[in-house]
């Protein structure tokens, strides 16, 4: 391994470090103190000139072992960003052009006793203009992000992680760097690259089968004999099988037939099942005497992408069978965790995946404009049952098509294909990022006689090259060429439909800021929404870090530099202006963190309105609409501390909306919505069997906290995983049933109880915008700690109702059971789980408790 401490200059040398391998150019100034934060302030603008030097890595290394005994050496880096030269003992080896691609060079004849390895980098921002300035076909736009996002140019031309060049979440780092491991391999007659299992189930023989691929290098003139035995203890499964590799690069693929007295678990999403998964070891013995021993887990599930007719409706349905269940996807979208990759550790990951899957999700995107996450993120996915839809690296552009970019594509593409296909939580390949739509819907004003080139190209790129390298590659999952996009619908466009965003078909993105995000009606009934969201902002603690009180207002440079969304710190306050007053505090401190507060209670009850509208859209359809599927919304993580769409912030602590989401993805919930002055209440259920329960609705004056009215609904059948109605009334008859109650006066809750304590979470539904609640007094809100084992149980106790109560405990890691609630009881009871070692008196000393009516 060539990991660990390597030289780093920079172009002129008049800089000179130490630096860590894996790692890039940034987080090496910031370990030796020669840079502050990055994320500090405006330091995102004022060290732009990192990335546009050029720098050198070098070491000098001895081989550890007798050079001259090896038929072949290779130096493998398995990620370099991006640009570079390749030089050892001062003989180019080749040079890089793409992030997301493994290199392997051939060292056998430049090896030595002691070497002296180089990388030399281009900065990523003069080769992406070199290559646009070069490009002698038509342009490709777009050419450069827009001015908000203080972001460089021409990023469409690398192969580099896209957002790293800014985006509207996140800074422009365009980093350079050996982001992942390098090493030397050295070996004489064969060497194992790629391991891949894929398994399938053959419904002719009722039994489960595997392929196990694995792709040699043999250094040997003449083929090699080899016995390879798969293992499998726990299915009392073992085969032998007698191959010969050819001389060259090439693969051998094997059938293993499972045995079929054995049970075979499936591997379920989060809260379908269990994540089995079986121990495998796999032998091949050579005919030199000599053995390779490869140990990895196998899981077993079939999935489906169901695009078929469905009664009633024009169209084509778009949902996702697991083991032959239909499964309604739940969840968020996926971003870089960090700028810096090296900064991002399996610790950070598994803290950002739990608390999805913790939110009661199911699914994430891992979108296009990001990285092919490393090893350990899919590991994680397949332990905890998360499925993951896979986008290709494209986002948000058009792309060129010359020779040397379409070879760069292919090797990445099966790079990463034969890296990941293994991974049971893979449940898609998706060719890009919106540039469907951004061909279909003309977001670069390409003029009307010149689109055809355009199109072209992308056939040529996620067709007949991207799609053709998955479908040889893996045929156990689907793919789709785009999102938002048709599907089945377009493909027989030509691959590019006339309105990628057609309800009736695949999947859409949807935003909008102007209109009122509590009214249903404006969210489409779509098969699958795989986008929509709204901002907010990250909490004071985490503002805190990277700012200086100078900063603390919502009107200060520093909001606007940090927000790289046009408009964004506007809208969001157009949104909670619909719903709520806005802070007039005197004290601008008091005044920013009432607005922080306000943004994620208002992006909170925005994306419960739209999530809950998309899960009881599932059953029906109505004017040809519904049956919708799929609810991922926009986006789970924040790559640092901005305003964005995140649900969790940078550092993983959980906004209002992941509270919320926690209860809007619950297995069981009612949701309630208003249509034409009637309540409609449907059970929605991701539960495998039916149930019959009791749906308790409670309705409360804003002014006490004795319920004006109950109502129990008994012997409910909820279906097992639909939404079905279960309750209807017109609102001016059930205000007058509780009679002293008017729109402005009351507040509607609800909640499934059945037996054997399964119980839905209590929802909530208001009759009026909260600026306009009759009754609403402050109240005084009291909170104890106390420790329970690695637990800490709060208590709250309440003199009156309190709306959208949160409880912040600032810089301590860890979460609460629940946050942001409507308090209609006089105690309530929270759980904080911590994520590191902390006391009840810190927790209490640190805690904030803020309703609707602490904001003046």
């Amino acid at each position: 391994s060539l990991r660990g401490s390597w030289r780093l200059r920079s172009g002129n040398g008049s800089v000179s470090l130490r630096a860590e391998v894996p790692g890039c150019v940034h987080t090496a100034l910031l370990c030796q103190g020669l840079i502050q934060d990055p994320y500090y302030r405006f330091n995102d603008a004022m060290y732009r000139w990192i990335s546009l030097d050029n720098w050198t890595y070098s070491r000098t290394f001895k081989t550890p072992f007798d050079v001259r005994k090896w038929q072949k050496v290779n130096l493998v880096f398995e990620g370099v960003d991006t640009v570079a030269q390749i030089l050892l003992n001062n003989v180019t080896l080749g040079r890089t052009d793409n992030m997301f691609n493994r290199y392997s060079f051939d060292i056998t004849s430049v090896i030595q006793e002691v070497n002296f390895v180089e990388v030399r980098f281009l900065s990523a921002v003069s080769y992406a203009a070199e290559q646009s300035r070069c490009h002698k076909a038509h342009s490709i736009p777009p050419a450069c992000p827009p001015p908000v996002q203080k972001g460089e140019c021409h990023v469409n031309f690398i192969r580099k992680e896209q957002c790293s060049f800014s985006w509207d979440w996140g800074p422009s780092f365009p980093t350079q760097g050996i982001w992942k491991d390098v090493r030397i391999e050295a070996y004489n007659h064969y060497h194992l690259i790629y391991f891949s299992l894929t398994p399938f189930f053959v419904k002719s023989a009722q039994q489960w089968c595997l392929e196990v691929e694995s792709i040699f290098d043999v250094v040997s003139s003449k083929p090699v004999a080899v016995l390879v035995t798969v293992n499998i203890p726990k299915l009392q499964t073992q085969q032998t099988f007698s191959v010969k590799l050819q001389p060259g690069e090439g693969s051998i693929v094997l059938l293993v037939n499972i045995n079929k007295s054995s049970a075979v678990e499936t591997w379920w999403p989060n809260g379908h099942g269990r994540q089995t998964g079986y121990n495998m070891t796999t032998t091949f013995m050579m005919e030199a005497g000599c053995q390779i021993e490869k140990f990895s887990k196998v899981y077993f599930r079939t999935v489906e992408l169901v695009q078929e007719p469905i009664p009633g409706s024009p169209g084509l349905s778009f949902y996702f069978r697991i083991n032959g269940r239909p499964i309604f996807i739940k969840g968020s979208n996926w971003i870089p965790a960090d700028s810096f990759q090296d900064r991002v550790t399996y610790d950070t990951l598994r803290l950002l995946l739990k608390s999805a899957a913790d939110a009661n999700m199911n699914a994430l995107r891992v979108w296009g404009g990001g990285v092919y996450e490393q090893d350990e993120f899919y590991d994680i996915c397949d332990e905890i049952g998360i499925m993951i839809w896979q986008d290709f690296m494209f986002a948000c552009a058009l792309y060129p098509t010359d020779q040397n970019y379409l070879e760069s594509v292919r090797a990445e593409v099966s790079h990463q294909v034969r890296r990941l296909k293994s991974h049971p939580s893979i449940i898609l390949w998706s060719g890009n990022n919106e540039n469907e739509a951004a061909l279909a819907s003309n977001w670069f004003s390409i003029p009307y006689a010149d689109i055809g080139a355009y199109i072209k190209d992308y056939v040529t790129l996620y067709v007949k090259n991207i799609r053709e390298i998955v479908l040889s590659e893996d045929k156990s999952r689907p793919f789709v060429a785009s999102s938002p996009t048709n599907g089945l619908e377009s493909v027989k466009e030509g691959w590019l439909s006339r309105d990628p965003y057609d309800t009736h078909y695949g999947d859409t993105h949807f935003y909008d800021y102007n209109s009122d995000c509590w009214n249903w009606t404006v969210y489409p009934k779509t098969r699958f929404a795989s986008e929509y969201g709204f901002q907010s902002w990250p909490s004071f603690s985490t503002i805190e870090k990277v700012s200086s009180p100078e900063d603390w207002s919502y009107t200060s440079n520093f909001s606007l530099h940090r927000q790289h969304h046009e408009g964004g710190n506007i809208q969001m306050l157009q949104e909670v202006g619909r719903h709520f007053k806005l802070p007039r505090s005197p004290d601008p401190v008091k005044q920013f963190k009432d607005m922080i507060y306000l943004t994620q209670v208002m992006q909170a009850q925005c994306i419960k309105t739209e999530t809950e509208f998309y899960r009881f859209s599932q059953s029906e359809i109505i004017n040809g609409e519904g049956h919708t599927m799929g609810a991922l919304y926009w986006q789970l993580n924040d790559i640092w501390q901005a305003p964005s769409w995140a649900s969790l912030e940078y550092g993983g602590k959980w906004k209002l909306l992941h509270y919320f989401a926690q209860n809007f993805f619950a297995p069981l919930l009612p949701v309630a919505y208003e249509d034409k002055g009637m309540l409609h209440i449907y059970g929605v259920s991701d539960l495998h069997v039916d149930h019959k329960l009791t749906l308790r609705v409670v309705v409360h004056a804003w002014s006490s906290l004795e319920p004006v009215c109950t109502l129990a609904k008994e012997g409910v059948t909820v279906k097992a995983q639909s939404a079905v109605p279960i309750y209807k009334e017109s609102i001016s008859d059930l205000l007058e049933r509780c009679r002293n109650c008017t729109r402005k006066s009351c507040v509607i809750t609800f909640c499934l109880v059945g037996e054997d304590g399964l119980q839905s979470p209590m929802n909530h539904y208001f009759l009026s915008s909260l600026k306009d609640a009759v009754g609403l007094e402050k109240t005084q809100i009291r909170a104890s700690v106390s420790q329970q084992d690695d637990i800490y149980v709060f208590v709250l106790q309440t003199t009156a109702i309190a709306p959208f109560v949160s409880l912040d405990v600032g810089s301590i890691k860890g979460r609460f059971s629940d946050n942001g609630f409507l308090m209609t009881e006089k105690k309530k009871m929270v759980v904080f789980y911590p994520w590191e070692p902390t006391s009840a008196e810190e927790l209490e000393s640190s805690l904030i408790l803020t309703s609707l009516l602490d904001v003046v």
